[in-house]
């Protein structure tokens, strides 16, 4: 299929005459495993789901962009897949908050509960309802192989309603012997595991409700996914008491529906196009040890029937920043984590080997105690070799050769203001990162304007930054920076589209910027032998509060702290020598050779 030939940037040619012959999709971690997100296109139409809303714009020729159709859906439509005329899209409202999966410390927001709906759209003016699935849990990640969606979902643990968990006497000090107290006890038990063993096996188990909907009008809703306890298996490393489910289903079979789980938590979600895996991260209190993350692996079988088998667990010591913090090769996980925070000297990092063996990952090979005092700001595991940026006051670099698992090797390092949160594979050699500039102050830094490199990786001892380019001050934001879902380097045309919010008059230090000069998306041409040169901006105008940044001191305009993102654009698309800027309530199409002028009527409201 097209994944298959997939370039790097996600860009291929389709063959379609109704289509562009180059243009930019999903940035994915690894070539042929899609990652959902709230745009999708295909070369010729444009998917989002916004305000609630499903909406098919057509995008090519370009001149010609017009929404064709929209579609409303209950909830908070989130992210999503589109593929073999289908849209598979995820509903859920925002709720808690946990650690996991972001920049902020890997910690993120996470829902409440779950609904996908899947609309068959091969009439694109006119899409149609073909399917429902409702769960009690909340969504974790997902990725989709071909054919097969696999969607991770966190259940809620065993409850059982009326539980005791003190006996009803106030006070003990009467009592007039310790069996007496145990007596209390005893039946306290007693009653407890009658209500456990009155309790039905499906008030335990997690609920999903699937319903189909046919041309005819009718429907048709099963709730046996959670049948029996044949797919509910306890892993070889304990991870928790909630249930932690893999849900496969074949976007062409309106059948098809697999589930299998394991008793876990929810955590960061990397996969390769024949493994999925949950790495959830523990960090135990004062005294009570070092924390640790716990890893399971999934099997991911995408042809025929796609179903996803549980197959094995591990630990590693510290905790994983995001998923590029993971990476298999040749049956072998890599894993880089942090254990302790920059405040607390002790901090230190490591890069860790697993192989499965049996129902275990074991950890065969590991390089510990990288960068003391500072922690990982981004990570990119690329064939035999590795690298990790960590920070605190200098942006090391560090390459580690993994050729042989049971011996990994950091073989070489650079030191350099700042640090990058995400790195990009250019080349075979090259490396395109985005992150923030430094500034030195003794046993600290001050971060400062987003910063963009190319590094020269081809000699793995002597690592060396090629070219720098420096947007803006302290307060200069860009949701590239926290979401490689808006990084987008076009190779086709040696472009590269980020969403910037730029602060100026900054006057170091601590001082944030306190003029917003631009709001929208900034294009370079980007080459490996002449580095960075901006080609053009697509304005989408500035916010309010970037007149008086001090109205909107917590996340916005120039007050942001390095994890948030006031830029108003969130991706960018690129078909052949246009480029769709989207925000999150409008579109903006442009010619390459004229950025600053958009195509007439091109301004698409969302």
């Amino acid at each position: 299929d097209a994944d298959a030939d997939a370039d790097a940037d996600g860009g291929w040619d389709d063959g379609s005459e109704d289509s562009a012959d180059e243009y930019s999709t999903t940035n994915t971690q690894e070539a042929g495993v899609d990652e959902a997100d709230f745009v999708k296109n295909d070369g010729q139409y444009i998917y989002m789901v916004a305000g609630g809303e499903f909406l098919i714009i057509r995008a090519w020729p370009a001149e010609e962009t017009e929404q064709l159709s929209s579609y409303p859906i209950a909830g908070t439509p989130r992210a999503m897949y589109v593929h073999e005329d289908h849209a598979f899209i995820y509903v859920y409202d925002l709720g808690g908050y946990s650690c996991r999966d972001d920049y902020g410390y890997d910690c993120g927001p996470t829902s409440e509960s779950l609904s996908i709906v899947v609309l068959d759209i091969s009439d694109r003016q006119s899409p149609a309802l073909v399917r429902e699935i409702e769960l009690s849990g909340a969504y974790v990640n997902s990725r989709r192989i071909g054919d097969a969606v696999h969607t991770v979902v966190r259940f809620p643990g065993l409850d059982v309603i009326g539980l005791e968990y003190w006996t009803d006497r106030w006070s003990y000090c009467d009592a007039e012997s310790e069996e007496e107290i145990w007596a209390d006890f005893e039946a306290l038990i007693e009653r407890n595991t009658a209500r456990i063993e009155e309790t039905p096996l499906e008030n335990w188990l997690p609920s999903v409700r699937d319903t189909r909907y046919f041309a005819d009008g009718s429907s048709s809703t099963s709730t046996d996914l959670f049948e029996g306890c044949d797919s509910i298996l306890e892993p070889s490393e304990p991870g928790g008491a909630s249930f932690l489910s893999v849900m496969s289903v074949d976007l062409t079979n309106p059948d098809s529906a697999e589930m299998t789980s394991i008793f876990g938590e929810d955590g960061v979600v990397y996969a390769s196009r024949g493994s999925l895996y949950v790495a959830t991260s523990h960090n135990p209190g004062a005294g009570e040890g070092l924390e640790s993350t716990t890893v399971h692996r999934f099997s991911l079988d995408s042809e025929g029937l796609p179903r996803a088998s549980y197959e094995a667990s591990g630990i590693v010591g510290g905790r994983v920043l995001n998923q590029f913090a993971m990476g298999e090769h040749r049956g072998y996980l890599r894993m880089a984590t942090t254990t302790g925070y920059v405040w607390d000297p002790e901090t230190y990092n490591s890069v860790s080997v697993l192989e499965q063996r049996g129902d275990e990952l074991l950890v065969v090979g590991e390089v510990t105690g990288i960068a003391p005092s500072e922690d990982i700001r981004s990570a990119r595991f690329v064939g035999d070799r590795g690298f990790i940026v960590t920070f605190k006051k200098t942006d090391p670099l560090f390459v580690l050769d993994l050729s042989d698992p049971s011996n990994p090797t950091i073989e070489g390092e650079l030191h350099i203001p700042g640090f990058s949160t995400y790195m990009h594979v250019m080349d075979e050699t090259h490396l395109l990162t985005i992150g923030f500039d430094a500034e030195d102050h003794g046993s600290f830094a001050y971060f400062q304007g987003v910063q963009l490199q190319n590094f020269d990786v081809s000699d793995m001892s002597d690592p060396r930054v090629a070219h720098r380019e420096t947007i803006g001050t302290r307060g200069t934001s860009s949701e590239a920076t926290g979401n490689h879902l808006a990084f987008n380097y076009f190779r086709a045309r040696d472009v590269l589209a980020i969403p910037m919010a730029i602060c100026e008059e900054s006057s170091g230090g601590s001082s944030y910027g306190e003029e917003m000069t631009f709001n929208g998306l900034l294009v370079f041409d980007v080459t490996v032998e002449e580095g960075f040169s901006e080609r053009g901006r697509v304005a989408h105008g500035l916010p309010e509060s970037s007149f008086d940044p001090y109205d909107d001191y917590y996340g916005g305009g120039c007050y942001s702290w390095w994890t948030d993102s006031s830029s108003q654009v969130k991706r960018s698309i690129f078909m052949e020598d246009y480029v769709y800027s989207i925000a999150d309530d409008s579109m903006i199409v442009a010619h390459l050779d004229d950025l600053g002028t958009p195509l007439a009527l091109s301004l698409i409201h969302i």
